[in-house]
Order: structure tokens, then sequence, then C-alpha cells
């Protein structure tokens, strides 16, 4: 493959080949219809031939393309299972591997950024790529102190490429849209080109995977490597061995699914409480699976030890800032919902933002539409599958439905723009996984305001409630699933 593809018309061209794509597919289709061939039939080769396409290009455009098709990646659970199997295969593609860029570009960049003499920092440097993504690539090396290191090298042009990607693919949105069935594309692409500077930024990834990886240093259940040198488009942290999410989900025994889906909970609700950030890109090309610390037995299918498997994370390229971790009030109302408080859930759903003052809604209604979305924080446990998934896309989805007529009322503040991202990508993670997780356990440890306030004055009105998930994170979800066109206050 040849140099990442900086100059804007080249990669709006590139672009532009997808609606044009789907027209000469519409046309090819209706030719097939004319021959005989039945509506169903069609449909499903038009679905595969569109994901063939679409995944191609963003694969060999990378950038804000890339990005957008990792971020989508995750949503494959809400699909209708007719066509979830080619979106299935084409975006799973996208998660761990893309074409990498020539030799010749890699050392260009690590002899600008390191220096001339760059080799010695190193006792051995692989000149393939074990992994590309949106916008860099990694090497396995040998550090000269001997430790193995991820080496991860930033495309030329990377910034310029990842900007005018998803400006051209905003353009695109509503030809995108039947994609992922019922979710309104535009607001998803919009959160990740403001996202762009701090995507770019190595300094400032490196200062949250230090956080990580002191915070987790002693922890039994989760792995940060740690950062071992850090310049400019070059980003230098410790080799870390496991079984990637992706492979967990196709060929993982249920045990180990579980086990994955567990500690994916345990790890984005417990971060902002521990580091005072949130882990903002959850797909699973940015988790590994790990056996037990003490090197038991594995026979290499997960079949060990599930319980003692930990949690691998990569990429902190992109991070939510909650000092005071997840706020208070998600927890809080959350709890209500579970108690059937319907007019205190409303009130404080206003005073976030998320109903506008100018919106009059029906409490009980809003509380209606919020208790599917959040079944599984009412119970020990919760088995999170895709058919799931797609009941709650269709009911939010269908504009006939008085859920998604109430849907498009709400509002997402902009202070919840990341945490509705990550609380959707992990619930599609889970789904992907068909993981049965104690989710409720998660949320009582890390979550604030999951549990009573302990004050005497309150102890009696919810001393039995269990509490879970977040109710700006179900309206989230619900809204993305769904396709309500989301809105953030200026």
């Amino acid at each position: 493959m040849s140099d990442l593809p900086r100059k804007a018309v080249t990669r709006t061209a590139k672009l532009a080949t997808l609606p044009l794509g789907f027209a000469g597919r519409a046309t090819w289709g209706l030719g097939k219809r004319i021959g005989g061939k039945s509506a169903e039939i069609v449909s499903r080769e038009l679905q595969q031939r569109t994901a063939d396409q679409l995944f191609k290009v963003l694969g060999e455009l990378k950038g804000g393309a890339m990005k957008f098709g990792q971020a989508l990646s995750v949503f494959e659970s809400a699909l209708p299972e007719e066509i979830a199997g080619p979106y299935r295969a084409a975006l799973t593609k996208l998660q761990d591997a893309a074409p990498p860029m020539p030799t010749r570009t890699v050392h260009a960049v690590l002899a600008e950024r390191l220096g001339e003499e760059w080799r010695e920092l190193f006792l051995e440097f692989e000149d393939k790529p074990s992994a590309a993504a949106s916008i860099g690539q990694v090497h396995r090396a040998v550090w000269h102190d001997g430790r193995e290191v991820a080496v991860k090298v930033q495309y030329p042009g990377a910034g310029e490429a990842l900007l005018s990607d998803l400006t051209q693919l905003s353009r695109f949105a509503r030809l995108l849209g039947p994609l992922i069935p019922g979710m309104d594309i535009k607001p998803l692409i919009t959160e990740l080109r403001d996202r762009v500077s701090e995507e770019l930024d190595y300094a400032l990834e490196a200062e949250a995977q230090r956080a990580h990886a002191v915070e987790f240093a002693d922890d039994p259940d989760v792995v940060v490597p740690d950062v071992v040198h850090q310049g400019e488009q070059v980003l230098v942290t410790e080799w870390m061995e496991g079984v990637p999410l992706a492979e967990v989900i196709t060929g993982g025994t249920p045990a180990l699914r579980d086990r994955a889906g567990q500690l994916l909970a345990r790890f984005l609700f417990s971060g902002p409480a521990r580091t005072g950030l949130l882990h903002a890109d959850p797909h699973p090309g940015n988790f590994r699976l790990l056996p037990p610390a003490d090197g038991g037995e594995d026979s290499g299918d997960g079949s060990g030890d599930e319980s003692a498997y930990r949690l691998g994370v990569l990429d902190f390229g992109t991070v939510d800032r909650l000092p005071g971790g997840l706020p208070g009030i998600i927890g809080e109302a959350l709890r209500m919902a579970l108690e059937g408080d319907a007019q205190v859930v409303y009130d404080r759903l206003c005073e976030e933002g998320f109903v506008k003052g100018s919106v009059d809604l029906d409490p009980d209604g809003v509380l209606e539409y919020l208790l599917p979305i959040i079944e599984p924080t009412a119970v020990e446990e919760f088995t999170f599958t895709r058919g799931w998934m797609r009941e709650q896309a269709t009911r939010i989805g269908d504009p006939r439905s008085p859920a998604h007529q109430l849907g498009k009322q709400l509002n997402l503040p902009p202070a919840y723009l990341l945490i509705h991202r990550v609380t959707l990508s992990t619930i599609g993670v889970l789904c992907q996984l068909n993981a049965t997780v104690r989710l409720r356990d998660e949320l009582e440890s890390w979550l604030p305001g999951f549990l009573p306030d302990p004050d005497p004055e309150q102890v009696s009105d919810t001393e039995q409630t269990p509490v879970s998930e977040t109710v700006p994170e179900a309206v989230s979800l619900e809204k993305s699933a769904g396709g309500v066109a989301v809105e953030a206050d200026a």
C-alpha cells in the first residue's frame, strides 16, 4: 500500500465512492429483481456488497474513516439478524487490522522523532506491524534494557486525514444511516471530530496510560502496560501478550466470555473512581484476555481456570476527564428509576439538561421509556444478548412507537457525550460476548449515588434499593440504538 492518502481531493474521491457505489448496487439489485430473484435474496446480496465496499474504503483510508468504522463495529449487535452476518464480518476487520504504511515511512518518522540513531534505542525492532489502527500502527520491539515493548507510530498527516474524513462522512450521514438501522449517525461523527486534537496528542495519551498503570499495578483483575518512552508521533509502552477480545467473542468458552464481560464492566466503571479518567474507546481491539498471573494451566482455548483470567487494556488516546468520578446524579437517578419514583427521576433529568426547559413530558412515560433498557441493573445477574439489544433498538427506533416519539424530545448534554458513547459501546460489546454479568455488583462498588445515602433521614426511603446503571447512560443508549436525533446544548 502507498503512504496514507493525505490530499483532501484524494480522500474525498475515495469516500465519494460510497454513495455512488450504493446507487450502482441499487440499480444492480433492480436488475436482479426484474430477472426473477426474490426481494429477500437481493436485499441480502446488497447488504453484503455494501459492507464489503464500505469497509474496504474505510480500512484503506485509515484516519477518521477508520475511526468511524471502529466506533460502529461495537453496534453490530443491534442489527436485525438477517443482515448482521455480513456486517459483523466486515466490521470486525476494522477492529484490529488495516493495511500498513510502508517501512520507509515508519523509519522516517522514527528518525525524525527519536533521532537518526534511533536503532540504538532498541535491541530488536520488527518492521512488520503487529497491529494497525485509525491514526497509527504498532511494532513489536525490544527496548535497550531488554524489555519487550510496543512502539506506536503515528501516520504522517493523520490529523489532516482525521478532519477531512470526518467532515466528508458527516455530509454522507444520511446515506450511511442504513448501516445501523434506527441509529442517528451524525452525532457520532461530530463527537469523533471534536476529539481530533486529543486523539493525536501522544503526551496526553501517555499521561492517561501512566495514571492507569500506576493505579492498577497490583490489581488482580486488570493489567495496563506502563509507558516506556513518549515523543511526538511515537509512543513506546510495555508489550502485553493476550487473547484479543474479538477472538474471545468468536471462539471463547461461555465461562471465558462471562469473565471477559464482568472484567470489562468492572474496569470501565471503576476507572473514573480510581483514576479520575474514563477510558472512552471500548471496542474489542483495545482489550486482551490474559491467563492467570501465577502461570496456571491453560489449554490455549480459554478452557483453563477462566475465573482467574485478567483483562488487559490498551489505547488511552481518548479519555473523559472526571476528577470526581462518574456524576453522582447518574446513580441516584438510576436508583430512583428502579424504585419506580417517576417524578424524582424526571426532576433529575430536567436538572441535568436531559429534558429541556421548553419541553414538558409525562414523568410516568419517561420512566416507562427507561425501564426496559435499565433491566440489567434490576437483577443480580443479566445475560446480554444480541436479541436483547435488537429488541431495544426496535422499540426505540420504530417511528410509530410511543418510545420513539418520546425519545425525540430528550436531549443529550455535552458533559455526557463521552459517558454516553462509552456506555453504549460497552453494552454493545457485552452483547457480542453474550456475557452473563453481575452488573449491579460493579455499580454498587463504583457508581456514586447508586447506593442509598447513609444519612439517617434518607436511609428509611432507600434502605432496600439495589441500584445499577445510569439513567443518563440509558437515555443515551436508547437514543443511539433507536435513531433519536441527539442534540447537544451549546
